[in-house]
């Protein structure tokens, strides 16, 4: 198969007229120079990216979208009403629902999404006959959805630095990381679509004991590794008063930190914190629109990346559904909070959401446009009320600071074409899916 791409994003500049060669799911030339489409060529009309990747996602977050807008309250009042949510949801209804969110990246761009997965068991920690049935669900949804997925299956413990799950985390434990360590081994393995890797909830999560265990886990797989890091400050006192030291720092003396480890959120840091992070080669994965959504803070993005840190890009709790506005959000409150402009190349940012976010969800053979790599890209539209006007060259530009979700017309992954000309190929009323899923968990 031929795509014949009017515009494509290589990395470093907008190339005109490229042909794309695909066999058995990746890419085997990149031809540029191609003024017409070659005889038989699939026509992408716009500017074509490599896939997006969303690094951090909550795929039944989604079900809160408007609920948790009205009136005010904090991070924890939202917590609750997430807790309402997952008290509902049992295998069937999380594989709907999963479906129509990733259904929903597919539209947006996203070719993969790491999926930060700590709803293991029934109501009450109850144990399902398939101790993965929510695992197995979510690698399902995405395979039904057309997109890629790393599961990062989740060790969530404790309720706080050693204090017993509520009633409601019950269905998050395992109860010790050996036991996590044991259920997470008999996850299924082989599916093409997907790849798995763990996640550390948060040092509130899993008691400090207990860390190098998960830890080892996935260095023994050579497998990705997430924890939610320093999100709000009270986590940092927690941490002060329980250990001494930052969670960054707890993270560090128990062997967690890494360049196969992405650090979520890294909102709160000290200097020290952002040393050992980007020392390590540890990644960040920025959730600027969740951040904002819950008033959060801006995380120190640029330091970080300054000092070595690798950025990639999550929708986390998916407030909204859209990389390319994540992207523009971490160079605009950067710019806010420091008053100049120009933090990241548009260039830089699209990278961030593409090949780096691969990267920190084990698929390095994914997220270019070049020859080896997996048949992976979107193409976004430069004829749009948003992109309309701006010369071709100027794509990259467009793309991160004009267009959003919206103006992706098509989602290619793995050759195949899972949105053409803004529709689903696969799950045909998304916003139906969506609806009858998330009403079906409200209750």
């Amino acid at each position: 198969m031929t795509y014949w791409l009017e515009h494509a994003w290589l990395g470093t500049h907008v190339e005109p007229g490229v042909a794309v060669d695909v066999a058995d799911g990746r890419i085997t030339a990149v031809r540029t120079g191609a003024d017409a489409p070659p005889p038989g060529a699939t026509t992408l009309r716009g500017l074509t990216l490599p896939g997006l990747a969303n690094a951090h996602s909550h795929a039944f977050h989604r079900a809160l979208r408007a609920t948790v807008q009205v009136g005010t309250g904090t991070f924890w009042t939202w917590r609750e009403v997430m807790y309402s949510v997952a008290d509902k949801l049992t295998p069937d209804s999380y594989y709907a629902l999963a479906r129509a969110v990733y259904a929903e990246m597919a539209l947006a761009g996203i070719t993969c999404v790491g999926e930060f997965h700590y709803l293991h068991h029934a109501p009450g920690g109850t144990r399902y006959r398939d101790p993965n049935a929510m695992g197995e669900a979510l690698l399902a949804a995405a395979a039904d959805a057309g997109i890629r997925i790393t599961l990062l299956d989740t060790a969530y413990l404790s309720a706080g630095f050693g204090a017993p799950p509520n009633h409601h985390q019950l269905r998050f434990s395992d109860g010790t990381a050996e036991s996590w360590a044991e259920r997470a081994d008999a996850l299924k393995d082989g599916h093409e679509h997907a790849r798995l890797g763990a996640a550390i909830h948060s040092v509130r999560a899993v008691p400090a004991a207990q860390l190098a265990t998960v830890a080892e886990w996935a260095r023994g797989r050579q497998a990705p590794l997430h924890v939610h890091l320093s999100e709000q400050t009270a986590e940092n006192d927690a941490c002060r008063d329980a250990h001494g030291r930052t969670p960054t720092q707890l993270l560090s003396e128990h062997g967690v930190l890494g360049p196969r480890t992405t650090a979520v959120h890294a909102t709160h840091l000290t200097g020290e914190d952002i040393e050992l992070l980007g020392d390590s080669r540890t990644g960040v994965c920025m959730c600027p629109t969740t951040e904002r959504d819950l008033a959060d803070g801006i995380g120190p993005a640029a330091r970080l990346q300054r000092r070595g840190s690798p950025l990639s890009l999550g929708s986390d709790s998916h407030a909204v559904i859209d990389l390319l506005e994540e992207a523009r959000a971490m160079e605009l409150d950067e710019r806010l909070r420091t008053r100049t402009r120009g933090h990241w190349t548009a260039a830089a940012l699209l990278r961030a959401a593409s090949a780096d976010g691969h990267t920190a969800l084990g698929w390095e053979d994914a997220g270019t446009l070049e020859s080896g790599a997996l048949a992976d890209f979107t193409t976004i539209a430069l004829d749009s009320v948003r992109t309309a006007g701006p010369l071709p060259r100027l794509g990259a530009e467009t793309a991160v600071f004009a267009a959003s979700a919206a103006d992706v017309r098509h989602t290619i992954v793995g050759g195949r074409q899972i949105v053409r000309d803004g529709v689903h190929t696969l799950l045909a009323d998304v916003p139906t899916a969506l609806a009858e899923s998330i009403a079906a968990v409200r209750g």
